[in-house]
C-alpha cells in the first residue's frame, strides 16, 4: 500500500503567487487610475455609465456565487478525473481559472473609472475583487483531499 507523500508548505507556493499577482493588479490599477485621473476619463454621459454601471454591478452579484459553484464542480472533478495530471497541478488550475474570474471586478471598476466613474466606483469593484480573492484563496484542507482521493485511485 503506497502513501502519498507528505505535503510541504512549498505545494502551494505557486497559488499563493497567483493571489498575490491578482492583488497586485487590482493595487496597479487603482495606482493608474490616481496618477493619471485626467488622461484615462473619458467623459461618458451620466445616464449611459449609470446604466453600464448598473450591468456590471449585476454581473458581479452573479459572478460571486457562480465562481464558488465553478470551484465546487472543479475540485470535485479533480478528485474524480483520470488523466497524469498530479494533484498540486489540477488545484492551480483551478485556483487560476477562479482568481481570473474574480479579476473582471477589477477590470469593471478600472472600465468604468475610465467611462467617467469617480474613484468611488473603483473602490467599490476593487475592494469586491479583493474580497473575492480572499475568498478563493488557496486551502491546504482541499489540496489535500485532491491528493487523498488521486492516491486512493491509485492504489
Amino acid at each position: 500500500m503506497s502513501t502519498p507523500s507528505p505535503s510541504t508548505g512549498a505545494d502551494l507556493r505557486p497559488h499563493w503567487l497567483i493571489c498575490a499577482t491578482m492583488l497586485f493588479s487590482v493595487l496597479v490599477y487603482n495606482l493608474v487610475c490616481h496618477l493619471w485621473a485626467d488622461e484615462l476619463q473619458m467623459g461618458i454621459v451620466e445616464a449611459q455609465r449609470v446604466l453600464i454601471r448598473s450591468i456590471l454591478y449585476g454581473v458581479a452579484i452573479v459572478l460571486f456565487p457562480l465562481v464558488k459553484l465553478l470551484r465546487h464542480i472543479l475540485l470535485r472533478l479533480n478528485q474524480t478525473m483520470p488523466g497524469p495530471k498530479t494533484a498540486r497541478q489540477r488545484y492551480l488550475m483551478t485556483i487560476i481559472i477562479t482568481q481570473v474570474l474574480i479579476e473582471w471586478l477589477a477590470l469593471f471598476g478600472l472600465a468604468m473609472f475610465i467611462l467617467g466613474d469617480g474613484f468611488n466606483t473603483l473602490y467599490i469593484f476593487s475592494v469586491m475583487a479583493v474580497l473575492g480573492i480572499f475568498l478563493h484563496k488557496p486551502n491546504r484542507d482541499e489540496y489535500l483531499t485532491i491528493e487523498a482521493a488521486l492516491a486512493d485511485e491509485n492504489l
